[in-house]
């Protein structure tokens, strides 16, 4: 019996493993998470049809959107099918319901991948980009753009596109606010430190997203500052001055890349082989995706390449540009342009494959829906509050502090004045996400807190941002005589920088300045705050203030820590990574520049030829000693490891942090060089008294050497220098 038992058993087994085993068949491979992701995507891309493949390589919109010229898409008129979307909502309810319509409506079950523009913040907005590469601090902003993935992934966003790294020396052009600034390797540090923020060890993470950099490439050096115009950029400076930083965020694992607008040698970003193939594909090895920027590929027939939509997406397509972004080129002509064997099957394979590998590396196979949650649940989290505060802090740059009149002791009688004391919408920043006016502390709101419990203040507007009524100068002269220091706080509107604010004149409008020269006559300190997304014109007002404090557009959380500022509760360590101007008119100026061949000559006649402020300038509250600059070795020989190290004192009487820059000067070159090159920066909090080593750690490859026209690297022997505060180290280079 107990044998019978025994077989009957083993019977059941087999039929039981046999079964699982159907099933187990009957499960697509590209469904079954275990399975290698190469193997998924083979499979996958075996099952779709040429229509599914080319739906996949489109980008619509999905919810409410502030740019009127952006409108979003109903649900029901999107194809289930397709392969993104733009989701302007805050919450995930309409995602879960257009991803549904992809997992169940769709022949093949594709989960859609949804971006949105988290430049600088979801909801909890930190400071513009621009800002916070004054920190000189690339931890705290991976701190930042973590805390942005969290609250976008937990609110229906896979995907920021973000960061932007173009260097930018015209700060005339608006989108300097969204960038890092004028130096290549700056912008190329904060590129990695905002991938790993945003995308972290494991992008499948529930609280990571995929990054985009962006605008791929050399969209910084648009003509005199106007948006999405020609640039004329030799291919030596797109070496070695633009690609840097993307290099620096692929190698970073950045998922994506998002196409520029304009020409490189005359060939629009969109439709660049050379850089999105050659260069992205077959050199950098990068295996995520492209998307195109707003309608770039359509607006190939406005740059005069193509004739038509079809054109341009024959263009765009065979130059390597996987997703168009809204143009509806790709929908509309991709099929037709591979029935023409003017796109091969292989290419669109290739470019989907691209596509559903960021997707697999997401988890939105197995993950595909968002998890609803409160929003106090996603946003303002105390952790989150923290580096917003910390972060603005450490951006924000003193410019001027004339007799050491901050930080603000025994003043009883403040005076609070200016069009941004009040104002909560204007510092947030340009593209700030999902936050909103009713989110920020005002400044009078954070001087107050700081100050209100000794003392007096009293707060006058004196005029508008711009415009001409001056009828609210005599109060404000009036709240001016009243006190012992005048806070006058003053900069630009949140509409005045960003995409598609180019301005004739860095200045700022004449009534803010004829404000300050009338707060002059009440004989009392002047403090200038600025809130502003790009360096200014301020010759004219400088000379009237006796401190200025840059606190850029700080976000949500910066009004506490300008005030802790001008008490003296914090003490200033951020510097500045874009060059201020003297004038307008001195544009471009940045501290990179070429050597020219008469030094001694070539100034202007009516103004000075020197920055008001230079790069890397920024006040502190104490005093740091430099010791001597020490390298390992005087003469090297290619392969030999070198360094270099340099004491800092803080000689003050308060604990300060002072980042520490490191440039590379190559005296005689086969290529002229610029008069010096950032090649690392450090910083570290230094107590009183305190002494820290600063160290560089030099790849002679790297840092000494150059790239050709092509890329190509090159280390020759010779003579370089090492520059840091003043002082110069001579370096050998022997074969």
């Amino acid at each position: 019996m107990r044998k019978k038992v025994l077989i009957l058993g083993l019977c059941l087994l087999g039929v039981t493993h046999s079964l699982s085993s159907k099933d187990k068949k009957s499960i697509p491979l590209y469904k079954d998470a275990k399975a290698p992701i190469e193997k998924r995507i083979d499979d996958l891309i075996s099952r779709m049809t040429l229509e599914e493949k080319i739906l996949q390589l489109n980008q619509y919109t999905l919810g409410r959107n502030n740019n009127v010229n952006n409108v979003g898409e109903e649900v029901k008129k999107v194809p289930s099918e397709i392969g993104s979307l733009i989701y302007f909502d805050i919450n995930p309810e309409l995602r879960n319901s257009m991803q549904k319509k992809a997992m169940e409506e769709s022949r093949l079950g594709i989960p859609i991948i949804f971006g949105y523009d988290a430049i600088h913040g979801f909801r909890t907005i930190y400071p513009i980009s621009l800002g916070q590469a004054c920190s000189w601090n690339p931890g705290l902003v991976e701190q930042a753009c973590a805390v942005s993935a969290q609250e976008a992934r937990m609110s229906g966003v896979d995907w920021t596109f973000s960061p932007m790294i173009d260097v930018a020396r015209d700060p005339r052009w608006g989108r300097v606010a969204e960038g890092y600034g004028e130096d290549p390797y700056t912008n190329g540090v904060f590129a990695a430190a905002s991938v790993r923020g945003y995308q972290g060890d494991d992008m499948s993470a529930e609280n990571r997203m995929a990054a985009c950099l962006k605008h791929y490439v050399g969209y910084g050096a648009s003509e005199a500052g106007r948006d999405y115009v020609y640039t004329e950029i030799s291919a030596q400076t797109l070496w070695d001055t633009y690609l840097l930083p993307y290099e620096m965020g692929v190698k970073a694992g950045a998922a994506t890349l998002m196409s520029s607008f304009n020409d490189i040698s005359g060939v629009p970003g969109s439709a660049n082989p050379y850089i999105m193939t050659e260069i992205l594909k077959k050199r950098w090895k990068h295996d995520g995706f492209i998307v195109s920027d707003w309608g770039a590929v359509e607006q190939l027939k406005n740059q005069g390449l193509a004739a038509t939509k079809k054109d341009a997406a024959r263009y765009a397509f065979n130059a390597g540009l996987e997703m168009d972004m809204m143009s509806h080129a790709y929908d509309r002509h991709l099929k037709e342009l591979v029935e023409e064997g003017k796109v091969t099957m292989a290419q669109v394979d290739e470019s989907v494959r691209r596509v559903l590998r960021v997707k697999f590396r997401l988890g939105l196979f197995e993950r595909p829906y968002t998890p609803v949650t409160n929003e106090k649940d996603r946003f303002f989290r105390p952790q989150s509050m923290a580096v917003a505060a910390q972060l603005a802090a450490e951006s924000m740059v003193l410019l001027k502090n004339d007799n050491q009149i901050l930080p603000l002791t025994n003043k009883k009688k403040i005076a609070v004045v200016g069009p941004m004391a009040k104002n909560g919408w204007d510092l947030l920043g340009s593209w700030c996400g999902h936050g909103k006016d009713t989110d920020v502390e005002m400044l009078y709101d954070g001087l107050t807190a700081e100050f209100g419990g000794d003392a007096e203040l009293r707060y006058a507007m004196g005029c508008k941002p711009q415009g001409n009524d001056r009828s609210g100068f005599a109060g404000a002269l009036d709240v001016a005589r009243w006190s012992d220091v005048v806070i006058v706080c003053l900069g630009e509107m949140l509409t005045w920088s960003g995409e598609n604010a180019s301005r004739s004149t860095i200045a700022l409008p004449q009534i803010q300045e004829e404000l300050v020269k009338e707060l002059k006559e009440a004989g009392k300190p002047v403090i200038l705050v600025l809130s502003n997304g790009r360096p200014l014109e301020l010759n004219r007002m400088e000379p009237l203030c006796d401190a200025i404090l840059e606190i850029w557009q700080p976000g949500i959380n910066g009004a506490r820590s300008m005030a802790g500022i001008l008490s003296g509760r914090i003490n200033p360590s951020g510097k500045l990574a874009m060059t201020f101007p003297y004038s307008t008119g001195q544009i471009p100026i940045y501290y990179n520049r070429r050597k020219s061949g008469r030094g001694h000559q070539g100034f202007y006649k009516d103004i000075t030829s020197d920055p008001l402020y230079p790069f890397g300038h920024g006040l502190s509250y104490t005093e740091f000693k430099y010791g001597t600059v020490t390298p390992s070795a005087t003469k090297v020989k290619r392969g030999d490891k070198l360094s270099a190290e340099v004491t800092v004192t803080n000689t003050g009487s308060r604990d300060g942090a002072e980042t520490v820059h490191w440039f590379i000067s190559d005296p005689y070159c086969s290529i002229t060089r610029p008069v010096k090159e950032l090649k690392h920066f450090e910083k570290q909090f230094i107590k009183a008294g305190e002494t820290k080593t600063f160290r560089f750690d030099i790849d002679l490859e790297r840092d000494f050497g150059f790239v050709n026209e092509d890329g190509k690297r090159f280390l020759e022997a010779g003579e370089y220098h090492i520059l840091v505060q003043g002082q110069t180290v001579k370096i050998e280079l022997i074969d």
